[in-house]
């Protein structure tokens, strides 16, 4: 497959940068997948230890991937403890 990649890149070279964008594209999915599996708190890789770890978030804990308008460091909890 690789190798029928490459071949076709050599005779047609204005498929180069598409096979680059599709890298990219597909490398930042893995990544950010990755990144919602380690540190999201919706997932649990220990159950023994930390069955419901998103009882822990405080209220100034950022758990979005990005936040546009919301600073997580002034937030105030407004509910009771459970």
């Amino acid at each position: 497959m690789v190798c029928q990649i490459i071949t076709q890149s050599k005779k047609h070279l204005s498929l180069i940068p598409r096979f680059v964008f599709i890298g990219a594209r597909g490398t930042g999915a893995a990544l950010y997948l990755s990144c919602l599996a380690l540190f999201s708190p919706d997932v649990s890789w220990d159950r023994k230890n930390n069955l419901e770890p998103w009882n822990k978030l405080g209220p100034d804990d950022q758990y979005k991937f990005y936040s546009v308008n919301v600073d997580y460091s002034k937030l105030k909890k407004e509910g009771p403890d459970f």
